[in-house]
């Protein structure tokens, strides 16, 4: 058996134990300790943070998200940290509300109850978990769906929300090559059982928060929005909220109907459906949509949007351009939440 040491993470003065055979950050997941983390893969910086103390080893690891010199200063990311004694760490980037309130990582079996197409590339996955009888997460979290036979799993975000713990949907947009997408497309049938582990990501409204709420989609990144704002509209909050939602085409619009019956539960709800390529475009009848790319659409119609709080969720494009846009914008950083996916979370 592993042998296990004592972390301490400065300064929140948090303790908690470590096995050698686990990175810190799983540790901390293990224990209900919610600390800052994107890709868990080593590859960007969300968990990076500084070792004052201690015997730690890192691997396999991107030098993009932590290079030679920062390494060499002390500098770790904790999805790759291994601890080899009592270690006094740093944390760099955190939210003291959120580090005790955290959800203890679960392994749940779940059974498929619906395979059904949202659009030509964006799957509704909805699973029963089986053992146990329910999955506990927040809106906007997500979660490690297992491939079934291998030891990969894939990060997909939840649409549904915490008030259905034992129907979980999950919207999936399957590319070329995808591993998951081909299982979609033929091997994953209603009946079948998919294990999962979660929940993971910061994404989550902050309790006691009053600023407007500001979303921004696109793809399957309709889902952790989807979720916060039926979270929202079950709980009567009072927050204004602008929700958009970016496509290519008309034809990949979906949810529109649910979307407009679950604002009806909101204050100052507004949803703009986004569309960079309208030309030619069949069956759109009355919908009614805003043509260009999501963040331009955003930038014309949001000019407060410095004094809003803001969800991001599509493609690494799109959120590496919402983030300059909200730069350019002086939205302050603390009012940005987004989850640093990398590709394989988007096969």
């Amino acid at each position: 058996m592993a042998d296990t040491h004592r972390i301490n993470f400065e300064p929140v003065d948090i303790d908690m134990e470590v096995r050698e055979d686990e990175s810190i950050l799983d540790a901390a997941f293990r224990q209900g300790i919610h600390l800052m983390h994107g890709c868990r893969e080593g590859r960007c910086s969300a968990c990076k943070s500084f070792v004052l103390d201690g015997d730690i080893q890192m691997e396999n690891y991107s030098t993009f998200a932590c290079n030679e010199s920062e390494v060499d200063e002390g500098f770790v990311l904790l999805c790759r940290t291994h601890a080899y004694s009592d270690c006094t760490i740093e944390l760099l980037n955190f939210d003291e509300d959120e580090l005790l309130g955290g959800l203890p990582i679960q392994d749940v079996t779940t059974r498929v109850v619906a395979v059904e197409s949202m659009t030509g590339d964006i799957v509704s996955l909805r699973l029963a978990p089986t053992a146990p009888e329910g999955f506990q997460f927040k809106a906007g979290q997500y979660a490690d769906l297992h491939l079934p036979g291998t030891e990969e799993t894939r990060s997909f975000s939840m649409a549904s929300t915490p008030s259905s713990p034992g129907d979980v949907e999950f919207l999936i947009k399957k590319y070329p090559g995808g591993k998951f997408a081909a299982l979609l497309d033929d091997g994953i049938s209603v009946g079948d059982e998919i294990a999962l582990t979660g929940p993971y990501g910061s994404s989550t409204l902050k309790d006691g928060h009053v600023l407007p709420v500001v979303c921004i989609g696109g793809g399957a990144g309709m889902a952790p929005i989807l979720s916060l704002v039926r979270h929202m509209s079950e709980t009567s909050n009072p927050r204004p909220v602008h929700f958009y939602y970016g496509a290519r085409t008309p034809e990949d619009l979906f949810y529109i109907d649910e979307i407009s019956e679950v604002g009806r539960g909101l204050t100052d709800f507004a949803f703009i459906a986004c569309v960079s390529d309208a030309a030619g475009a069949q069956g759109s009848g009355s919908l009614s949509f805003e043509e260009g790319n999501v963040t331009d659409v955003v930038r014309r119609l949001e000019p407060g949007i410095a004094k809003s709080e803001v969800y991001l969720c599509g493609p690494p494009p799109m959120v590496d351009a919402a983030l300059e846009l909200l730069d350019v914008c002086g939205t302050p950083k603390d009012q940005v939440f987004y989850d640093k996916f990398t590709s394989p979370a988007f096969d």
